[in-house]
């Protein structure tokens, strides 16, 4: 099984994309990982798209579960190969409620979906992103597009509850 977990910050990306990987077996890549050295220093680009291309490359046969958006690492190539699109639509003030809880549970730690040297931060910069420059126009035809371009396989989330019943009926699909 291959899956591509994207959607809003906030809503819940990582850890649906640890569950599943656990479910199906197969290893979880976190693109944040790649996007970031310690200390929220960003990798090169190339290095970042051979990160990614090597995972893969790599899981191809086995399996893979992918953790994020970032459009410039194998995007196409993620969303063509993947048997299941999940698109976390959170509402943007669940999503932040989600960000500042978070943000308790691992203020001054490193969180296991993110680089080691990356501790949990919440500031003005990242609530703005979750509330609003996160969901711009140009993302959310992203989120439409998807959907029309791949229907049988796109499935949208939009609350912890929809998420739970997924959940359920991957893991009734499983046994």
């Amino acid at each position: 099984m291959k899956i591509a977990v994207m959607g809003y910050s906030g809503s819940g990306k990582s850890t649906l994309a640890q569950a599943l990987g656990a479910r199906y077996g197969v290893d979880v890549l976190h693109l944040d990982t790649v996007q970031f050295l310690p200390g929220w220093v960003i990798r090169e680009e190339a290095e970042k798209e051979r990160m990614v291309r090597s995972f893969l490359d790599a899981h191809g046969a086995a399996g893979w579960v992918v953790d994020g958006n970032y459009s410039k690492l194998s995007f196409q190539r993620r969303l063509e190969e993947a048997d299941l699109i999940v698109l976390l639509l959170f509402n943007r003030f669940a999503a932040l409620g989600r960000v500042v809880r978070r943000y308790l549970a691992y203020r001054g730690r490193y969180r296991p979906d993110m680089a080691e040297g990356c501790p949990e931060k919440l500031d003005a910069e990242f609530a703005w992103w979750v509330l609003h420059k996160g969901r711009d126009r140009r993302g959310r035809a992203l989120w439409r597009q998807i959907k029309a371009r791949y229907p049988e396989k796109t499935v949208i989330l939009k609350n912890q509850r929809e998420i739970d019943a997924f959940l359920l009926k991957m893991r009734e699909d499983v046994e």
